[in-house]
């Protein structure tokens, strides 16, 4: 497991497969694709979960305040058919990267050991990198609460 960056260090590039917020069909996008933007990587668990649909549909709900100041990616090791449904299913107007190697995961340290009714297990731990125009980490919103998410955000930006 690779640790997170921190402020300041520059984000680990990323290249993987995307559904939604313009991409009609599933295509493939880098880092690189948004230089010059401010970007909202956001890491959850699982599509149509309770928490992840709340912090998804939270984001959708702010599009309008968060959608001129920076471009928004959500990341989970769902598939891209999955997400499609997700993405149809709650009207979100923003694209998820598919990570399902968790390669993306383990580059920004999010890939950790998790325990649930005493049961431990590899999982995406809920965190938020808001990188800038740079390409450099601007902010870390490590373990945010779906439903305190949007506000972190738009403090930040």
């Amino acid at each position: 497991m690779t640790s997170q960056p921190r402020t300041g260090d520059p984000a680990p590039n990323f290249t993987a497969q995307v559904i939604g917020g313009g991409y009609a069909t599933p295509a493939t996008v880098s880092l690189a694709d948004f230089k010059g933007k401010t970007i909202i990587l956001y890491f959850y668990p699982k599509d149509d979960t309770p928490g992840c649909t709340t912090q998804a549909c939270s984001l959708r709900d702010g599009w309008g305040e968060i959608s001129g100041k920076a471009r928004v990616l959500g990341v989970s090791i769902d598939p891209i058919r999955k997400h499609a449904k997700f993405i149809s299913k709650y009207e979100l107007p923003f694209p998820l990267l598919s990570d399902e190697e968790h390669r993306i995961a383990d580059s920004y340290g999010v890939w950790v050991e998790k325990t649930l009714y005493g049961r431990t297990y590899m999982g995406t731990e809920r965190t938020t990198f808001v990188i800038g125009p740079d390409s450099r980490i601007k902010a870390v919103l490590p373990k945010v609460k779906p439903d305190e998410h949007l506000g972190k955000l738009l403090s930040l930006l």
